[in-house]
């Protein structure tokens, strides 16, 4: 495998702030690398120099010849003007003018124009491309491709970005945050997309399952350098925590040492003038590396909710839809005492309109809900943050509190407050206009936070936040004495906080799940093979091999007869499987993933084996 891209000695500062240092590193084709570090330290800066739209200080960037580069921005931006096709299809390309003149002409209808740009297509080479064209909005659900920038939602407009990159098939990919405002499905295809492309990949995501699942090497930025882990994202969390202990106890020793350096130091003049300056110099490096133990920024963030009583809301009979569009039908529910409720679905089913309706901001077609008098919300909105920029960010804290009171014993100053938010004293003199977009989505949840809310309702909380921060918030959830409602696309996230998830399935329709976002997938992906099957079975009987449960209640007690009959469901769908992966070996193809496969097909011989000893068992007692 070639080298695609060569960095040496780069270095960034803003003023005085030095982002990175003297870095260097290279990309090999074929490696999938996450970027990661804290918010403010760096990441965006240095994929945005690498894809030549920012500026660095010193260093080279060495690209292969020829490479083609595709650059997915944070937030990206498009005239709103633009149609899909005219966004996704820019630059004056031969291809590109063949192929919107090609789709103008289907969208006309006129024989003469289609005649033209057919001829244009042919003249171009352009069928192949306006294959992949289509090929990738249908996989990205781009329907209209007419439809103008203007009139998409964030996540419709992330989706037109990565068609745009995908469409001139990249050889490095550059994302940044690619997961955020996209829909879980929507997140899951490209999770696969990627694991499965050989496009090389240098990406920053707060998404740990996308990282773990994709990525065969993780960038770290930490204290002005960049270290590498050869492994995914598991791998490095466990060779970072002995790079860490490793470094302390590095300090640890330079510190010892340095009393000793410290009191030749302190010596007359007189005493150490014919010493050597190799040792002074010595003394100083010395000096540095004692003051540099790792501070992994890692807080207990205790902040206590105020007292919440046992009625919290009621929802009856709520309905709302907007034109030909239903949200909600119908919708009954109890919400208990400390219950944290997920919200999943795809964008634009309704998950946001239902929190405004919750909170009156907005008025249902029929029905009401009933709140408890002790409940006091507070909202983190995904789009909520309006700070007044030209603020410094103590002033934003101190304008809703200069005291945060708990209880007897737990209060904090406004400063203190958001210490426990990773900012630090002179973090907080800072300008808002000049924190990171994830800076001040940790501001912004700091302020929701000081108002004391028995009762959070976080909408996309983690867009922009570093892992970090998102490892501390759920730490923060998981101790809450109160409820709380969270609409994420994060999965790992949403695994990691809540008990019950509310699937929107579209078309007014919820589904309570009683469990996590993973234990739901877990759930439909089963029933998807088995309706599969059932469906599969009616259009094309075969003989297979039966289970049968004889009706024999006396001799099984019920809870046995339960087993007998989820062991025989069990066992048709693990030997449908079973037939699919020899077919799949036996046809010849090329299996990219084929010692995946062939673990899976041994997994799949044990777990049959396994139930049916088990389903024989429970048969001969039955029929005993």
């Amino acid at each position: 495998m070639g080298v695609y891209l060569q960095v040496e000695n780069l270095t960034k500062s803003f003023g005085v702030n030095v982002l990175f240092e003297d870095i260097s590193f290279g990309i090999d084709e074929g490696d999938k690398i996450g970027l990661i570090a804290k918010n403010g330290l760096g990441k965006s800066t240095l994929l945005g120099i690498i894809a030549n739209d920012d500026q660095h200080d010193s260093g080279t960037i060495t690209f292969r010849n020829d490479l083609r580069v595709g650059y997915l921005q944070q937030s990206p931006s498009f005239d709103p003007q633009l149609t899909v096709i005219d966004a996704c299809l820019v630059g004056d390309s031969q291809r590109s003018r063949a192929v919107k003149a090609y789709e103008e002409a289907l969208k006309s209808g006129n024989s003469e124009a289609m005649t033209a740009a057919i001829d244009e297509m042919d003249s171009a080479g352009a069928w192949d491309y306006e294959t992949r064209f289509k090929q990738v909005l249908t996989q990205l659900k781009i329907d209209d491709i007419n439809a103008r920038i203007g009139t998409l939602s964030g996540g419709q407009v992330k989706r037109v970005a990565l068609a745009k990159i995908l469409i001139d098939e990249p050889q490095l990919l550059i994302l940044d945050e690619p997961t955020n405002h996209l829909d879980i499905d929507m997140i899951e295809w490209l999770e696969n997309f990627l694991s499965a492309s050989h496009l090389t990949l240098l990406m920053v995501t707060h998404d740990r399952y996308f990282l773990d699942k994709i990525c065969n090497k993780i960038f770290e930025l930490d204290q002005q350098q960049l270290y590498t882990y050869d492994g995914n994202y598991d791998y490095y969390l466990q060779k970072r925590a002995e790079r860490i202990e490793a470094q302390n106890a590095a300090v640890e020793r330079a510190r010892n040492l340095l009393r000793t350096e410290l009191e030749w130091m302190r010596r007359q003049p007189q005493a150490r003038m014919h010493k050597a300056q190799y040792r002074i110099d010595a003394f100083y490096d010395l000096q540095e590396r004692a003051q540099r133990r790792h501070d992994s920024g890692d807080v207990e963030l205790n902040v206590k909710s105020t007292y919440i009583g046992k009625k919290i809301f009621t929802a009856h009979h709520i309905s709302k839809r907007f034109g030909d569009k239903v949200i909600l039908k119908d919708l009954n529910y109890t919400f208990a005492r400390y219950e944290k409720l997920g919200i999943v679905g795809d964008n634009g089913v309704g998950k946001s309109t239902f929190i405004k309706l919750l909170l009156g901001q907005l008025a249902p077609d029929e029905g009401r809900f009933e709140i408890g008098e002790t409940v006091q919300f507070g909202y983190y909105s995904q789009d909520g943050i309006e700070f007044d920029e030209s603020q410094r960010v103590i002033d934003a804290a101190r304008d809703i509190a200069e005291y945060v009171y708990f209880d007897e014993k737990t209060h904090y100053t406004a400063t203190q407050f958001l210490n426990l938010f990773l900012f630090s004293v002179k973090d907080q003199q800072k300008l808002i206009a000049k924190l990171s977009g994830g800076e001040k989505r940790r501001l912004y949840l700091a302020t929701v936070l000081m108002r004391k809310p028995n009762f959070l309702i976080l909408d996309e909380p983690t867009n922009d936040l570093d892992i970090s921060t998102l490892e501390i918030l759920e730490d923060y959830l998981a101790h809450f004495k109160g409820c709380v409602i969270i609409v994420s696309h994060d999965r790992f996230f949403m695994d990691r906080t809540v008990d019950h998830t509310f699937v929107f399935q579209g078309n007014g329709v919820v589904k309570d799940f009683p469990g996590n976002y993973s234990e739901y997938r877990a759930w439909k992906d089963y029933h998807d093979q088995l309706a599969a099957q059932e469906t599969k079975a009616a259009a094309k009987p075969k003989e297979k091999q039966q289970y049968n449960v004889r009706d024999n209640s006396n001799k099984l007690t019920y809870k046995e007869k339960k087993e007998l009959e989820q062991l025989t469901a069990e066992m048709e769908a693990l030997n449908a499987e079973k037939e699919q992966l020899d077919a799949l070996f036996a046809s010849g193809e090329t299996i990219d993933d084929v010692a995946t496969r062939a673990a899976r097909y041994e997994e799949v011989k044990a777990l049959l084996d396994e139930k049916e000893l088990r389903w024989l068992e429970l048969s001969e007692k039955e029929g005993a």
